[in-house]
């Protein structure tokens, strides 16, 4: 399935039906008067988070979505039907902006979740509603009013527990396959991640989602390289996982370059809690190894854990200390109980 985090659409909500002039017209009856009835209301546009979804790839093929009129009125007092609804099925974690795709309408963050986009027309008053006592016979009736249209931009941020982060090539798509069953794609050129992917990593009986995107470079936040579009896939994340790779030069350059991408970006990223790792350890030699650690030790200010996806090193660690932090995150999200001694 390919896989699309933004699209722009254009929704419009349903007319109001046209109230209806209409006459009692039974044999016996001799002062029928008005019995024109109400027009219905136009259809709503809602918005909705659905399970089994993780891309916008429809909205790719179909960006306008249109509302049912609402049914005209008819005589003996019979009201229109109300028009029917469209409702944008979306996954979960998609924020919905205005056209300026900066001001946020709504975050659909749980399953079931639902937003009223564009409310439909009121239908249109039928005559009886204009009888009066000087005007027993009303020729007159509303038309319905009309629904509302808008451009939107759906944009999608995946909602993980732990997110990778880190250059080209730092063994990022490694990792997420080696605890995950997740299948991304490994080659040994830079940017062959080109979209995000999800795994769910286990360890001593936990899970937890983990989200790797495509690496970052320097400028990225300037639009360098893919740029930093995707990083709101790890904005909902409790930790990162921050990979420096063992055959970069320098580690510490390197993971100093992606900490100030992290804080140009904003939205928090730069204040998760992180956990360091040097990837790729088995492709140096003891002394090489332990240089590297230290200069990756004295750039973040933590021990980094040595890391190898391939031959399976340091991989649990990794994984406990992240599945520590985001229990803890867990722990301090929930809501503290009220003591019972003090409720009345």
């Amino acid at each position: 399935m390919k896989f699309l985090d933004q699209a722009k659409v254009y929704i419009r909500s349903g007319d109001g039906g046209a109230g209806s002039v209409s006459f009692r017209r039974e044999k016996f009856i001799e002062f029928g008067g008005p019995d024109g009835g109400d027009g219905g209301r136009g259809g709503d546009v809602w918005a909705e988070a659905v399970d089994g979804l993780n891309t916008l790839i429809d909205y790719r093929y179909q960006q306008h979505f249109r509302a049912k009129t609402g049914v005209h009125g008819m005589g003996r007092n019979r009201t229109g039907a109300k028009g029917a609804d469209v409702t944008l099925k979306v996954p979960v974690g998609t924020q919905i902006y205005e056209e300026d795709n900066e001001t946020l309408i709504c975050d659909l963050t749980e399953v079931g979740q639902r937003f009223r986009l564009a409310a439909g027309g009121n239908g249109g008053f039928g005559n009886q509603h204009f009888k009066t006592s000087t005007n027993q016979a009303p020729r007159r009736a509303n038309p319905g009013l009309p629904g509302e249209e808008r451009t939107i931009w759906l944009r999608l941020k995946l909602i993980a527990d732990a997110g990778l982060v880190g250059l080209p090539n730092a063994g990022k798509s490694t990792f997420l396959a080696a605890v995950t069953a997740a299948k991304p794609k490994i080659a040994d050129y830079p940017f062959t991640t080109l979209h995000p992917g999800l795994g769910v990593a286990r360890i001593d009986a936990r899970e937890f989602v983990l989200a790797d995107i495509p690496g970052l470079i320097e400028g990225a936040h300037q639009g360098v390289g893919i740029g930093d579009r995707f990083l709101g896939h790890v904005e909902r994340t409790r930790v990162l996982l921050h990979l420096v790779s063992a055959q970069e030069e320098n580690p510490g350059k390197a993971y100093k370059i992606i900490r100030g991408e992290l804080e140009a970006y904003g939205h928090g990223l730069a204040e998760k809690p992180e956990i360091v790792a040097l990837s790729q350890v088995d492709t140096l030699d003891a002394d090489a190894r332990k240089k590297r650690a230290a200069s990756l030790k004295r750039a973040a200010g933590q021990a980094p854990v040595l890391l190898s996806a391939v031959t399976g090193e340091g991989v649990e660690a990794a994984l406990r200390a992240l599945a520590a932090e985001i229990h803890d995150a867990r722990e301090a999200e929930q809501p503290v109980e009220p003591d019972e001694r003090w409720q009345v």
